[in-house]
């Protein structure tokens, strides 16, 4: 297996320091399923590449080591000792841990300066999933380029490899990037070589942190992360949407985080259907009914953090997208969340972040074909409404509207709230079943929108879905 990374710019060289190995010197290391070198194949000013090559013994993978397996051929004729798998993870926090801890005693201001960063995988087993590596990089800010192979030129009805060669560049920091990398390469063999544990959990969130929350792709890279560990990834991703996800239908996360021992065990939570957070089928919903609407432009009305945003700049049929909110701190925030700062070209000409009021006319809100308002109308106090909707169905006045909002009636599954209490301290009200679907009435008659109400969650009979959702047309 072949890892390399190459850094451009100035003074290069510097990539050792960064990395702890000298480029002049090569180094091995002894790891328990082989052994794995260090060198570095160029070395200039302008442009120095460091490589990591790990040389598996199958021989000691057949003999009850890591990975192995319970006897038979597979253990000798397999892909461990080539393809880029989960050993290649485990040997990059083995070889470079202090650089993805992004620890440089002798140029702690370079490991904190984004570079011009260039890695190649080698190997890596996708399975003729075509659009993964893209998918997986490109909303980090990557640019991601793949090559790949037909199996034998004389036989071409065998097909093409599933294997891809992978190479993704950007100006990104040395320690983000080795976290990515570490994090993403189980993502496309899902065999890990070592049995999961629920530390695996903490392991995830730890190099996931500041990015993983924020991916549009966060259900996949969870549950493929974790294999067949059903329960390890319905937890991982509570606590990584928690910060995003703060009403009530996550109870167990602090479960999870307070008494680990708490939890089912692996065999159950493989036969267990898998849990998806109520914040990830909302925006999904949300999504679909855009793209339902045949919109082309959209514009995210108090986007927050911009999760919506994120998803909708990855669909071709959208062509602009504006997200804006009422603080400018939140917009910071979600600037960094999306890697402005390094995001692809295609995605970023898309794009319009501003900051702005919901209840009062805003010329810039208007000329788009649909207006998202997710979680939004329950912070407003109840006073303004009626500005907020002049403001959104009279002067924006776009095509399709999007709307959802809390329903009051399911608060009741929910223990740990007390009676008569909202699921966000910030809440100045939240509606039942009958109070929405009469103030969507009334928006359609004032404002000549017909509405269609459906609910997002789980449905209980006599309660209802915990979120119920408004999408308005425009009539005419």
């Amino acid at each position: 297996m072949l890892f390399t990374i190459t850094y451009e710019g100035n003074n290069t060289q510097e990539l050792g320091y960064l990395l702890h190995k000298h480029p002049e010197r090569a180094q091995q290391f002894e790891l328990a399923y082989g052994k794995a070198y260090v060198f570095y194949p160029e070395v200039s000013d302008e442009r120095t590449t460091a490589a990591l090559l790990l040389d598996i013994d199958p021989i000691d993978l057949a003999r009850g080591k890591a990975g192995s397996r319970d006897g038979g051929l597979f253990d000798y004729v397999n892909d461990r000792p080539y393809a880029s798998t989960s050993f290649m993870s485990t040997a990059i926090a083995r070889v470079f841990g202090t650089a993805m801890n992004g620890r440089c005693d002798k140029c702690q201001e370079l490991a904190d300066t984004p570079l011009n960063l260039t890695a190649r995988l080698f190997s890596l087993k996708d399975y003729g999933d075509t659009e993964l590596a893209r998918e997986l990089f490109e909303p980090l800010g990557y640019t991601v380029r793949t090559e790949r192979t037909v199996l034998d030129d004389s036989f071409p009805e065998w097909g093409v490899s599933p294997y891809i060669d992978l190479t993704i560049s950007g100006t990104v920091k040395l320690s983000e990037l080795l976290n990515h990398i570490y994090v993403l390469i189980p993502v496309f063999d899902r065999q890990k070589h070592y049995y999961i544990s629920e530390d695996e959990i903490r392991k995830l969130l730890d190099h996931g942190e500041g990015w993983l929350g924020s991916h549009p792709y966060i259900e996949k890279i969870t549950r493929r992360y974790f294999t067949t560990r059903k329960s390890y990834a319905r937890k991982a991703l509570d606590l990584l949407l928690s910060e995003e996800d703060v009403e009530g239908e996550n109870a167990e996360i602090s479960e999870c985080a307070e008494n680990p021992e708490s939890t089912e065990n692996p065999e159950s939570a493989e036969e267990k259907e898998a849990h998806t957070p109520l914040n990830t089928q909302r925006m999904e919903a949300v999504k679909n009914a855009v793209l339902a609407s045949g919109a082309a432009s959209v514009i995210d009305l108090g986007c927050g953090e911009c999760r919506l945003t994120s998803l909708l700049l990855n669909e071709q049929q959208i062509r602009k997208v504006a997200a804006c909110d009422v603080s400018v701190s939140v917009l910071e925030k979600a600037a960094q969340r999306l890697h402005l700062d390094r995001m692809q070209p295609y995605r970023k000409n898309k794009l319009t972040l501003m900051q702005a009021s919901l209840t009062y006319r805003d010329r810039r809100f208007e000329g788009y074909d649909c207006a998202c308002v997710i979680e939004v109308i329950e912070h407003i106090e109840p006073m303004r409404i009626p500005s907020f909707e002049r403001a959104v169905f009279e002067f924006a006045a776009p095509r399709t509207v999007i709307l959802t909002t809390p329903n009051r009636e399911y608060n009741a599954n929910y223990e740990h709230m007390q009676e008569n209490s909202f699921r966000h301290g910030d809440h100045r009200f939240e509606w039942d079943r009958a109070e929405f679907q009469e103030w969507t009435r009334h928006i359609c008659e004032k404002f000549g929108y017909s509405c269609e109400i459906s609910g997002i969650g789980d449905i209980d009979e006599t309660l209802g879905a915990p979120t119920q959702m408004g999408v308005f047309t425009k009539n005419g």
